[in-house]
Order: structure tokens, then C-alpha cells, then sequence
């Protein structure tokens, strides 16, 4: 019997990850947002889909587990467009929420008894803008990816190349974690749109 794939969702917005990951069988099941309009938005798409509202006051340990956490923490405060704070930024700086959550949520269920790739979430998704790789000076984008990497190797370190290129991975013992550019135009948007995605996998390749 296939093992179903189930989602939670931060920072929400109209539920892209939502529609995403329903497209491919994964099922939403709840999703942390706090504007009213995208709100009304997933709820007449995803209707049985739980509103958690604000991540400030969510804990990972008592949510509902699922297979995926999926998020594009605010970009504001990276965008060449903005005042580039960056992750120390009053935005930016919910990414540090998102890896709050995963961790507590793994951590119970490590208490509850789970082990290996029963341990959830067992992967998560990060997306933001592209202006994160020069953050900083690419120091944001550093601190992103070994924070994500700390949630299983808690001493792991990451170097700051150069300047980031617009794909890489890093290859951890039994988890990874993989980023790379995308444009929307490529995919029916017709506008540029160009994203980061970061994908991790806390028990494989």
C-alpha cells in the first residue's frame, strides 16, 4: 500500500504550494497565513484544509505531522528592490520560524518513538526571491542553507563561496539538501519571475 504524502504550508499566501502539491497527489493539510483576502482564497479552494493563522504562535510539536513543510518566508527585506536588511530583517527574519517548527516537529515525533524516514516532516521546501544569493553580501543565503542543514547535523558548518551560482547541493550523511533558479515564463506565467527553490530531504539523497 503507497504511503499518501501530506503537506503543511507556511506563509501560505493564496496557496501556490497547496495547488502544487494537489496537482501531484499530496494532500494539504493545514497552512499558516494571517491576510484575510489569500485566507478566503484556500479556504474556498482546499476547504477541509485547517487555518492555523500567525507562525508566531504556532508549535511544531502539536501540529498535525505531515510528510512536506513548504514555505516562502517573506522576501521583502532580501529583494534588490527593498532596503536589503536581509534575514535580520522584520520579515525576512520569520524564515528563523519556519526552521523553529520543523525542528519541534521532528522532535516529537523522535519522542513518540519514530526513527529514520518515519520522522516528519522528512522533507521540506523553501522558496524566495533571487536576490537572497547577494544578501548580505551572499551571507544570508549561507546562513539559509546551513540553518536548514543544521535541522539534521546540528554541527555542520557552510562555507560562503565567491558568489552562489543559481543551483547546488550539499550531500549530508543520510540527508541533503538542493537549490536552483527557476523563471515562471517557462512555465505558462508570461512574465519573468525568477525564484529560488530549496528542496531538503532530512533522511536521503
Amino acid at each position: 500500500m503507497k504511503q499518501e504524502i501530506t503537506m503543511g504550508s507556511l506563509f501560505s499566501g493564496s496557496g501556490g504550494f497547496e495547488l502544487a502539491g494537489s496537482i501531484f497527489g499530496i494532500r494539504p493539510i493545514w497552512a499558516s497565513e494571517i491576510e484575510p483576502f489569500p485566507i478566503l482564497v484556500t479556504t474556498k479552494n482546499f476547504p477541509e484544509m485547517k487555518h492555523l493563522g500567525d507562525i508566531n504562535k504556532l508549535n511544531g510539536a502539536d501540529l498535525e505531522p505531515v510528510t512536506i513543510i513548504a514555505g516562502g518566508s517573506p522576501c521583502q527585506d532580501m529583494s534588490i528592490a527593498g532596503k536589503r536588511e536581509g534575514l535580520d530583517g522584520s520579515r525576512s527574519n520569520l524564515f528563523r520560524e519556519q526552521i523553529r517548527i520543523i525542528k519541534e516537529m521532528r522532535e516529537s515525533d523522535r519522542a513518540a518513538g519514530r526513527t529514520g524516514k518515519q520522522i516528519r516532516p522528512r522533507y521540506m521546501v523553501w522558496e524566495n526571491v533571487p536576490g537572497a544569493y547577494s544578501s548580505n553580501k551572499g551571507e544570508d543565503f549561507r546562513c539559509v542553507l546551513e540553518e536548514f542543514c543544521k535541522i539534521k547535523d546540528a554541527d555542520l558548518s557552510v562555507p560562503k563561496p565567491e558568489k552562489w551560482t543559481k543551483a547546488g547541493e550539499i550531500m549530508g550523511e543520510n540527508f541533503s539538501v538542493a537549490y536552483r533558479t527557476f523563471d515562471a515564463q517557462y512555465w505558462g506565467v508570461p512574465q519573468r519571475r525568477m525564484r529560488v527553490y530549496l528542496v531538503a530531504d532530512f533522511e536521503g539523497g
